[in-house]
């Protein structure tokens, strides 16, 4: 998800509800401790040099159980973000405090932001000798060779 779609639904909201993959709701006095850019510079295992941007929020939980976070608040540390850090419309990452940071994608779905699941991937497979993932064939659906299979017919 897009800042700019955040940023389209937050008006229309009640109040931020935050989604773990799991399914449980991170507690109701959350805060949004960092809204900001992380840019990653890398090379990556095939030795080609990746340039990254993405914004970020951390959501952070505090022992103030009565902290409530307006979607109208939120926005405006995202519009002052914008101004100050010159944000560009990136796509969301979220960090959240579990055992340890966590770091999600953001969704929006029954009328709550959900949290995703993210997944490490190697980006230069072909050079790393990674073979690409054969589909999985049914042997039932396979054609079967005029008369059968039999030494040397050559189905085998």
């Amino acid at each position: 998800m897009r800042l700019s779609e955040v940023k389209k639904l937050l008006p229309s909201l009640s109040n931020l509800e935050f989604r773990l993959p799991d399914g449980s709701i991170v507690p109701k006095h959350f805060h949004v401790t960092e809204v900001g850019v992380v840019t990653k510079n890398f090379i990556d295992c095939g030795g080609t040099v990746r340039n990254e941007k993405a914004a970020s929020f951390q959501l952070w939980q505090a022992q103030d159980h009565d902290h409530r976070l307006a979607p109208q608040k939120l926005l405006g540390i995202i519009e002052l973000s914008e101004k100050v850090l010159n944000m560009e419309d990136l796509e969301i990452e979220v960090e959240y405090q579990a055992d340890t940071i966590g770091k999600y994608g953001l969704d929006f779905e029954d009328e709550q932001f959900a949290l995703t699941s993210k997944f490490t991937n190697c980006l230069a497979p072909d050079k790393c000798g990674i073979d690409k993932v054969k589909p999985k064939i049914r042997l039932s659906q396979l054609e079967s060779v005029d008369g059968g299979c039999t030494p040397g017919s050559g189905c085998c």
